[in-house]
């Protein structure tokens, strides 16, 4: 890749911080719904921080720099970042989990630990399949690929 191109990628834009701020909004609205949903007893913790976290990865890496590009219509880029951030959720709480259980000795090995972890993500989807939690991440993720299209237009 050329040296001018590689620069142009990694330049921070508009687009790029606008679509990280919808997306951590949208994270940390769509924790607080989910919490109403969470096993009872289970602590909330760092649930809404966390995920506004990888929401603001997800917006800077993905959404953003896609539709600066142009790479996608900006509906589409928006709901793939919004599937991309419940994924990435998903995984860390789900490894954090795992980890957790891995140290107190209930794996007989790596295998066991990483079939366990895919059945606590599961677990956790099963959990948060609520029609207001998908309909928050539908809604928001489509509304975060728009504006911030519209953002990339107006700003360039």
């Amino acid at each position: 890749m050329p040296p001018d191109k590689l620069e142009e990628e990694q330049m921070p834009t508009t687009a790029r911080l606008v679509a990280a701020v919808l997306m951590a909004a949208l994270g940390w609205g769509v924790a607080t719904l989910a919490t109403a949903y969470l096993p009872e007893g289970q602590p909330v913790g760092l649930f809404a921080p966390v995920m506004a976290l990888w929401g603001v990865i997800v917006g800077w890496i993905w959404t953003g720099r896609k539709i600066q590009e142009g790479s996608g219509k900006p509906l589409g880029v928006g709901l793939v970042g919004a599937a991309l951030l419940v994924f990435w959720v998903l995984l860390s709480f789900a490894g954090f989990e795992m980890v957790r259980r891995a140290t107190r000795v209930r794996y007989g090995g790596p295998v066991e630990a990483l079939e366990d972890m895919m059945k606590i993500a599961m677990e956790y989807v099963r959990d948060q399949m609520q029609p207001d939690v998908i309909g928050a991440l539908v809604i928001g993720g489509a509304l975060a690929g728009v504006l911030t299209a519209w953002v990339a237009r107006r700003f360039r």
